[in-house]
């Protein structure tokens, strides 16, 4: 029996890494609910139960129902019925339905609604596993953040009216935000909300590129104030699709197929105004597409994870030359680097997660009315700290696990050779369900000019120090050296960009970031290969696959620090001497080196 969460010795790994007790503490509020609500913790013990226990039943449900189904989803996609509304591939209602019934489309929604209120660190390694199965179906799985924001910011009537839908799976929803002429530059959202003699509010306009535009619940950013251009002028809205709202076409996709990409047309939607007019697109959306960018790393995690898969079970078995393929150096190096780079990404994520949630915890504690006022003031000043670094880290996780994601699945069809463009195989589904992740929710390029602000302006330089002074074990003294003099180059090559002004900081936001991503993801797997943590299974490592030698975990770890640091440690270098060469060729000499503009057609 199949089993996604189970069979992930990272996972399991992590699960007991990290202190999943504090989050706990976080996301219960101190435990108050317990006997209030069913599925309320009555401490930290109780809690990581729980999550432990969910966690086995999805990772079940996507090896052995979610999975099996994916390719036929793949090539059935969706259909436009002439009236306007869609049907998901037969798969995709299946597994909506089969989730529902495990009682985990309200993963972070708080228990009065019927939800399990889990943290974001759990629901990132649900989001993993599930996309792991089936990308597509993450797309509407890891929609949830759509409740989320109607929680965090609408009125109690607007959330009594859908969030108990919402956990129960009766609902989906989308986030109905970019317009043919508005992709990410949002402040040019043109769909208008108007409101009758009475102030009921109303939507009319299109949308375009809706990842499933189909649901029942729509949030919709919309332009409320006619004569203010910009992000000032925009207000959010929840609607329910209903007969004045029409899908107008579906999107003909490179990959994804499972979930609707819709063009939407608002013919005067009734609708009603989510918190503060003005708010939707600096606060209300930026909150909500904070949310989307981790769900999509994690999406870009369970891809990778599942092309990884594939490539290492083809070159254990495919003969050639004599013997498996993964006798071959290069082959080896290929795989080798692949589960390297899954598993920094990994690291990378769930401590992104877990930032996140100490915010979320921080901000109840700061701004919930019941709160001792001690800890409300010293809540509000954790609170400032933790907002810049979570918004630091949330673009860099995106980043570089939606990249890593490409890279992985790629090299995946290079080590099956033609196997692997074929469709015999799922690497070539996958590596067309990655390529979308470097692009919604903010392209990589968006992400890097995020990220770049917090590692020139001294919020990455914060964080590396605080990283540095935990406590390590004794083995890896000489990694932590490489680190602390990699953390300086940085710093040195960060203070040059910001000289050369903003234009230069983002042109050479890449390598920056890049670096600033390596080293935090050394730290942690220093952290990691000094945890005291041991699995219950060994890891089979040896140089000859005919004699599996056992080590547990956390020794495996160091291996995985040891080559990671080392080998990033010249690449840094080589960074540093780029970003501080001057070239501004980019700016300098654009038309001459792009060429000219050509003739299409």
């Amino acid at each position: 029996m199949g089993n996604f969460y189970r069979d992930n010795d990272d996972i399991q790994f992590l699960f007991k890494h990290l202190d999943l007790g504090e989050i706990a503490a976080y996301a219960e509020e101190g435990y108050k609910y317990a006997g209030q609500f069913e599925t309320a913790p009555k401490d930290a013990a109780e809690a990581i139960t729980n999550y432990n226990l969910v966690l086995d039943a999805v990772g079940k449900l996507a090896a052995e129902f979610i999975a099996p189904r994916s390719e036929d989803i793949d090539r059935e996609g969706n259909t436009l019925n002439p009236d306007g509304t869609v049907s998901y591939a037969k798969g995709i209602a299946e597994s909506l339905n089969a989730l529902a019934k495990a009682d985990v489309m309200g993963f972070t929604l708080p228990h009065r609604f019927g939800g399990l209120n889990f943290p974001n660190l759990i629901y990132s390694i649900a989001i993993e596993i599930v996309s792991r199965a089936d990308a597509s179906l993450m797309n509407i799985f890891g929609l949830q953040g759509i409740a989320e924001t109607i929680n965090f910011f609408a009125d109690e009537d607007i959330k009594q009216h859908y969030l108990h839908d919402f956990a129960a799976g009766n609902v989906t929803g989308a986030m109905v935000l970019t317009e043919p002429d508005a992709g990410s530059d949002l402040q040019a959202v043109k769909l208008r909300a108007f409101q009758d003699d009475d102030g009921n509010w109303y939507l009319h306009g299109v949308k375009r590129f809706i990842t499933n535009g189909c649901g029942e619940v729509l949030l919709v950013l919309a332009r409320s104030e006619p004569d203010r251009s910009g992000g000032l002028g925009l207000s959010l809205f929840v609607c329910d699709r209903g007969p004045t709202v029409r899908v107008r076409r579906l999107e003909d996709k490179l990959g994804i197929h499972g979930s609707p990409t819709c063009e939407l047309f608002f013919d005067n939607t009734p609708c009603q105004l989510i918190g503060e007019r003005q708010r939707g697109l600096v606060t209300y959306v930026m909150s909500l597409m904070n949310g989307a960018r981790i769900g999509i790393a994690g999406q870009s995690m369970g891809i990778a994870e599942a092309a990884w898969r594939i490539a290492r079970d083809y070159a254990a078995s495919r003969e050639q030359f004599g013997g498996p393929i993964e006798k071959l150096p290069a082959v080896r190096d290929l795989v080798i680097d692949m589960k390297m780079m899954i598993e920094a990404g990994r690291a990378l994520l769930y401590e992104t997660s877990r930032v996140v949630d100490f915010e979320v915890g921080l901000s109840k504690i700061a701004e919930g009315k019941d709160s001792d006022p001690a800890a409300a003031k010293e809540a509000k000043q954790a609170l400032r700290k933790i907002k810049r670094l979570a918004a630091m880290l949330t673009p860099m996780s995106k980043y570089y696990c939606s990249e890593m994601s490409n890279t992985v699945t790629y090299d995946a069809i290079q080590v099956l050779g033609g196997s692997g463009y074929m469709r015999d195989y799922a690497s070539e589904r996958l590596a067309r369900d990655a390529r979308i992740t470097t692009i919604y929710e903010g392209t990589s390029q968006l992400q890097v000019v995020a990220a770049v602000r917090g590692v020139c302006g001294g919020t990455a330089e914060k964080y590396l120090e605080e990283l540095a002074a935990l406590n390590y074990a004794d083995r890896v003294k000489d990694l932590l050296a490489l680190l602390a003099e990699g953390t300086e180059t940085l710093k040195k090559s960060a203070a040059y960009a910001k000289e050369q002004g903003v234009d230069y900081m983002d042109l050479w936001g890449r390598p920056l970031v890049d670096m600033a991503i390596a080293l935090i993801n050394g730290y942690l797997f220093c952290g990691q290969a000094s945890s005291a943590v041991t699995m219950d299974t060994a890891v089979a490592e040896s140089d000859d696959a005919q004699i599996p030698k056992k080590v547990s975990m956390a020794d495996r770890k160091l291996m995985v620090a040891r080559r990671y640091i080392t080998r990033n440690a010249a690449q840094i270098k080589a960074w540093a001497e780029q970003i501080t060469s001057g070239d501004k060729s980019s700016f300098r000499e654009y038309e001459i080196l792009a060429g000219p503009v050509p003739e299409i057609g």
